[in-house]
C-alpha cells in the first residue's frame, strides 16, 4: 500500500492496462487500473511491547539494523567533500550510490542510529514482514540499483496474474487485469464502463482553465464509477490521501500528460506509442532480469536487503547518529555543515548538499539560509498511517476466497464509502515466498490517512480490533479465532500529500534557494520525486545527475 512516504506507501494494486505507458520503463500505464506499492513513512512511533491487550496476543520484534561504525575524526574536521547527502533513507542512499561512481569523496549523514529510512523489515517466529514500504514496481532503474548492489539473485517477484480486489457492496470484486477482462468484471456497471470508454477517447467535457484535483480529472474524463470504485480506493492505497485535494498533475503526472499531449487519454497514449517507435530507446542493460507482466518485487529477506547492500558498498561514508545542527554558506564557496555526533561536534565542508530528509525537517534546517524556502517546505502535509500485520490459520479464510485451498492474490482495497476503516490489505504470505509458517496466512493492513487522522490517539489493541473487525466482513470467517499479531507500527507523519499547488510550492522552495545564492544545494526525497519506493529510486538517478552536472562545472567557477 505503495510505491513510496507511508513514503516510500501504500498501494496494494499493480497498475495494469492493455495500453502501453509513454514514459515508464514498465509496459503499461492506463489510469484505469490500480498500481504499485508505495509506503515510505519517515518518522515513526513504534508500539512494540509483548502484551495482552483485551485478549489480543501481541508479539513484536525489533528489526536487525545495519550500522556503519564512524571513522576516526581528526580534530573534528574532515577534508572538503564533493557532496554531503543529508538523510540515509532509500532516496539518500541511492543518490549517494550513484554520485559515488564519479565523485567518491562524499558522505551520507543520518540523525538516527540506522540507515534505510522507513524500510523496516522484521523477522521472527517464522514470519517475515514489512512495517514500512511493502514492495516496489520493478522498473529498470529499480532493477539496475538492485543488480549494481549485488542483489540480482535475491530478487523475488510476485505472480503477475495474482488478482487484485476492491470491496464494493459487501463483496470483494476482482479488478480487470487485461483487455479481455473488461466486458466481464462486475466492479462496474455497463453504463459505467461505456462512460469510461467514451471519456477515454475524448467524448467528455474539455479541461478547465485551472489545476484539477484527482477527483475532478477522473470524474470529467472517466465518470463517477471509475472514480468511486477504482481511483478513490487507489488514492487511499498509494497516498493514504483525499483525492478531492490531491493534484492530478503531481500525483498522476503521466496520465495527466496524456490528455495534455493527445487531447484525450487514448489519444495521448497512441501519440506516445508513435513517438516511442520513432525514437527507440537504447538497448536495455542485458544484466537486468525481465519481469513477466505487471508485478511487484521485493528481496529474499525483505526490502531491508537493499539499504544494507548500499551501506556495505558505501562503507564508512555513511555516518549514523549524526544530527545536523546548521548549514552556512562558506566564503570560499560551498557549504559548512555542523553536526552533533557521538564523537562530539563535527564540521564538514562540502561543495554540494542534497537534502533528502522530510520537507518539515529540511524546513527547520534551511530557515537561516532562506525563510521563503523554509516556509514553502513547511507547508507540505504528512498524515498518519498505521501498518498492522496479523496472521490467521489457513482455515480462518472464508471458503469463497480460497482457490485450490489457498488464499491467492495480491490484496484488496476498501473505498471510504463502504463502511470499513481499514484502507486496504496485502496478502503478504501469498505475494512472496517464505513470509509465514506453513498453514498460516500473513496479512499487512493499512489504516489511517488523510481522512482518518484519529488513529494516532488509538491504542495498539484498538487498531488491531478495527482491522480484525473489517476483515471479518469480507475475508475472514466471522467466528474464526483471534489473529496472532506480529507487529503494529504507527507513522505519525507518513506520506507527503501532493495537494493542489504542490508543484508550485516545490518550485517556490527551489527558486528561493537559487535566489539566495545557494547553488549546489539540492532537494530530494519522496515529496520531490514521488511517494512510491520505485519512484524514489528513479528520482535518485535524476537528482544524482543534477548533482554530478553541478560538480562537473565547479572547477570552472
Amino acid at each position: 500500500m505503495t510505491t513510496t512516504a507511508v513514503a516510500n506507501h501504500p498501494s496494494i494494486f499493480t497498475h495494469r492496462s492493455p495500453l502501453p505507458s509513454p514514459s515508464s520503463s514498465s509496459s503499461s500505464p492506463s489510469f484505469l487500473f490500480l498500481n504499485r506499492t508505495n509506503f515510505i513513512p519517515y518518522f515513526s512511533t513504534s508500539k512494540r511491547n509483548s502484551v495482552n491487550c483485551n485478549g489480543w496476543r501481541t508479539r513484536c520484534s525489533v528489526a536487525k539494523d545495519y550500522t556503519v561504525p564512524p571513522s576516526e575524526v581528526d580534530g573534528n574536521q574532515f577534508p572538503e567533500l564533493d557532496c554531503v547527502v543529508v538523510g540515509a533513507g532509500i532516496s539518500g542512499l541511492c543518490i549517494a550510490k550513484v554520485i559515488s561512481a564519479n565523485y567518491p569523496n562524499l558522505m551520507v549523514t543520518e540523525a538516527r542510529d540506522r540507515a534505510g529510512g522507513n524500510i523496516t523489515t522484521v523477522e521472527r517466529d517464522g514470519y517475515l514482514w514489512e512495517e514500512g514500504p511493502n514492495s516496489f514496481q520493478p522498473s529498470d532503474p529499480m532493477l539496475t540499483m538492485a543488480v549494481d548492489c549485488g542483489l540480482k539473485d535475491d530478487l523475488v517477484l510476485g505472480d503477475p496474474d495474482a488478482p487484485r480486489f476492491v470491496l464494493w457492496k459487501d463483496k470483494l470484486r476482482p479488478v480487470p487485469g487485461k483487455l479481455t477482462d473488461l466486458p466481464f468484471f462486475d466492479l462496474m456497471s455497463i453504463p459505467g464502463k461505456l462512460r469510461a470508454g467514451f471519456g477515454a477517447i475524448g467524448l467528455r467535457p474539455s479541461p478547465p482553465g485551472y489545476e484539477e484535483s484527482v477527483e475532478q480529472f477522473v470524474r470529467r474524463n472517466l465518470g463517477a464509477e471509475v472514480f468511486e470504485r477504482l481511483i478513490e480506493p487507489f488514492c487511499s492505497g498509494v497516498y493514504a490521501g483525499d483525492p478531492s485535494k490531491l493534484i492530478m498533475k503531481a500525483a498522476f503526472g503521466k496520465v495527466w500528460k496524456l490528455e495534455q499531449t493527445g487531447g484525450s487519454i487514448i489519444g495521448g497514449t497512441f501519440k506516445a506509442i508513435k513517438e516511442r517507435s520513432s525514437n527507440p530507446k537504447p538497448p536495455r542493460d542485458p544484466r537486468l532480469p525481465t519481469p513477466k507482466g505487471q508485478t511487484v518485487g521485493s528481496f529474499r529477506k525483505g526490502l531491508r536487503m537493499l539499504p544494507d547492500a548500499i551501506c556495505e558498498r558505501l562503507g564508512s561514508k555513511v555516518k549514523l547518529s549524526w544530527k545536523l545542527s546548521s548549514i552556512t554558506k562558506s566564503e570560499k564557496g560551498g557549504y559548512l555543515l555542523t553536526y552533533e555526533t557521538p564523537e562530539g561536534v563535527v564540521s564538514l565542508r562540502s561543495r554540494s548538499i542534497v537534502m533528502t530528509v522530510p520537507s518539515y525537517v529540511a524546513s527547520n534546517i534551511l530557515r537561516p539560509l532562506s525563510v521563503a524556502a523554509a516556509d514553502a517546505l513547511s507547508s507540505f502535509y504528512y498524515p498518519p498511517v498505521a501498518a498492522v500485520t496479523i496472521s490467521y490459520p489457513q482455515e480462518a479464510i472464508r471458503d469463497e476466497r480460497l482457490v485450490d485451498g489457498e488464499l491467492k492474490g495480491f490484496g484488496q482495497l476498501h473505498p471510504r464509502s463502504q463502511g470499513v476503516e481499514t484502507l486496504g490489505t496485502i496478502y503478504s504470505s501469498s505475494l512472496f515466498p517464505n513470509r509465514a509458517p506453513n498453514g498460516r496466512v500473513l496479512l499487512l493492513n493499512y489504516i489511517g490517512g488523510a481522512t482518518n487522522t484519529e488513529i494516532v490517539s488509538k491504542t495498539e489493541s484498538q487498531l488491531v480490533e478495527a482491522v480484525d473487525r473489517d476483515l471479518r466482513k469480507m475475508l475472514i470467517k466471522p467466528k474464526a479465532q483471534d489473529p496472532f499479531v506480529t507487529g503494529v507500527r504507527v507513522w505519525p507523519q507518513a506520506i507527503p500529500q501532493f495537494l493542489v499547488g504542490h508543484l508550485d510550492t516545490l518550485g517556490t522552495a527551489k527558486t528561493a534557494l537559487s535566489d539566495n545564492g545557494l547553488d549546489g544545494l539540492f532537494l530530494g526525497g519522496n515529496y520531490v520525486s514521488g511517494v512510491a519506493l520505485g519512484r524514489c529510486v528513479e528520482g535518485a538517478y535524476e537528482i544524482a545527475s543534477e548533482v554530478t552536472g553541478f560538480l562537473s562545472q565547479y572547477a570552472y567557477k
